[in-house]
């Protein structure tokens, strides 16, 4: 239960040297980051697996739930990152408020939430990249853009199963490179590819708009099937629950702290405004789709938009749309990937994880061990694992940390009402207590299987922390000596 003084955590955001992270990011870089991330697999790929198995058309009210939801959980993001300037996000968050078993906790859940959010978007990208090639009638095998507990029916109608997504498992290691060569280098290409994203968003509710068939939408809620999820109101929460994932972009925002200028004023900037732009763009494109198309239409595919357009007569749209999203689809997966390695250099630092997590290279100042272990792990994940299953386990995983990050403005704000912030939450404790009734919810709605992997994930992790990190803990080692706790090196 030690914790971490918020003098500490400022020591450690004001180290300068060879082993820390370069600042170079501004206000709107980490707006740009956190579109990136949030317009992505959950707008382009699992929308349309919440309107097929859970919402219907009324999606669109289970993302306007989950922004909510949201909403309260970015504003005590936003306290936390301008009092505490360092990265780690939740796990540095919990570790000033709760203790240090409790930020190993949020840690390990986070190195989850980023890992299977980074493989839903790479598997989703590999199935757009079918649908391209195959305009051009260019076809990679089956069995080799699936996992192996997944079918498909070949055009002659016989039924194979995967073996290994290669697609997926090659755009994580070249993203994983790219990361590797600098933050600001990263950051540039991200805002690029966010750039033509939002465009994409744009086009496609402009000119998708004048073709939806409101025999689409009857009805809009449609009747629950006698199961808690399938349709009906109940199918409306568990669809939030579900495209709760796209909206983790600010929480990855929030590592980025400690490669920020002026952090105390942009991160609240990138955290709330990147929150605010995509609830509307996601509302506004979840109707579009389902007015296009039936949302039976969705069922089982990971490519709902491609399905939509095909309803309209811009079949140059078709292509266009599909390549920039594999395009954009990169960004998503570079700020997941960024946001973890920054998780793991974070407990590194602090001796819970080994030191070669937190080692920085000498010229690209990034962490290049945690990169590359990280890259190969997420690729192992994207190539063998189906994409239903490692959405609902990145929506858990993000809803523990929402829950964690609000109780703990809670905490602060008793523990230390007059410490310097730089944004406020306002209507405290109300906002957090809200944010965190909306996300125990969500969760609560998710499957029981979902909370099985979260539950198994969590006792990896335990058995991880007792038997290394509470041993080489920095802060335990420092009072168990009777020494005064000092920056990580």
């Amino acid at each position: 239960m030690l914790k971490k003084s918020l003098e500490l955590l400022r020591l450690e955001a004001a180290e300068t040297g060879a082993n820390t992270l370069k600042r170079s990011l501004n206000g709107f870089s980490l707006i740009a980051i956190g579109i990136g991330v949030i317009i992505g697999a959950g707008l382009f790929s699992l929308t349309g697996i919440a309107a097929a198995n859970n919402a219907g058309p009324a999606v669109t009210l289970s993302f306007l739930v989950a922004a909510v939801g949201c909403a309260f959980s970015a504003l005590c993001y936003a306290e936390f990152a301008s009092m505490v300037p360092v990265a780690g996000s939740a796990y540095t968050y919990s570790y000033a408020t709760m203790g240090e078993l409790f930020a190993w906790i949020i840690g390990w859940d986070l190195i989850l939430e980023y890992s299977v959010g980074a493989a839903t978007v790479a598997i989703s990208w590999s199935q757009y990249l079918v649908r391209f090639l195959s305009k051009y009638n260019l076809h990679i095998p089956a069995q080799l853009v699936m996992s192996p507990f997944e079918t498909a029916t070949l055009a002659d109608g016989s039924v194979v199963s995967g073996f290994v997504n290669v697609p997926a498992m090659l755009i994580v290691l070249a993203i994983t490179g790219i990361i590797i060569r600098g933050t600001q280098g990263s950051a540039w290409f991200n805002a690029l590819v966010v750039s033509l994203k939002v465009l994409v968003v744009l086009v496609f509710i402009a000119l998708g708009w004048q073709y939806i068939d409101p025999a689409n939408y009857q009805p809009y809620i449609p009747q629950n099937t006698g199961t808690f999820g399938e349709f009906g109101w109940s199918g409306i929460l568990r669809g939030a629950g579900v495209v709760f994932f796209v909206f983790i972009g600010f929480d990855i925002v929030a590592t980025m702290a400690q490669e920020t200028k002026n952090p105390q004023k942009n991160m609240p900037i990138g955290i709330i405004g990147s929150l605010l732009v995509c609830t509307v763009l996601f509302m506004l494109f979840g109707h579009v789709m389902t007015g296009l198309a039936n949302y039976t239409e969705f069922k089982n595919s990971a490519a709902p938009v491609a399905i939509a357009i095909e309803k309209t007569p811009y079949a140059w749209l078709s292509s266009a749309i599909i390549l920039a999203i594999l395009i954009g689809y990169t960004s998503v997966i570079l700020v997941d990937l960024m946001g973890q390695s920054r998780v793991f250099f974070s407990m590194s630092k602090d001796g819970l994880l080994p030191k070669v997590f937190s080692r920085v290279h000498p010229t690209f100042r990034t962490p290049l061990q945690s990169n590359l272990l990280l890259g190969l792990f997420i690729s192992l994940f994207a190539g063998f694992v189906p994409i239903d299953v490692v959405g609902e386990m990145t929506s858990i995983g993000t809803l523990l940390a929402f829950v964690m990050v609000c109780l703990g403005v809670l905490i602060m704000r008793k523990k230390e009402p007059n410490a310097p912030r730089g944004f406020r939450t306002p209507w405290v404790p109300v906002v957090p207590i809200l944010g965190i009734l909306t996300c125990v919810l969500m969760m609560v709605s998710l499957p029981a299987d979902t909370w099985i992997r979260l539950f198994v994930w969590l006792a990896i992790g335990l058995a991880i922390y007792y038997g290394y990190g509470k041993k080489h803990s920095k802060l335990g080692q420092e009072q168990r000596a009777g020494a005064a706790p000092l920056p990580a090196e």
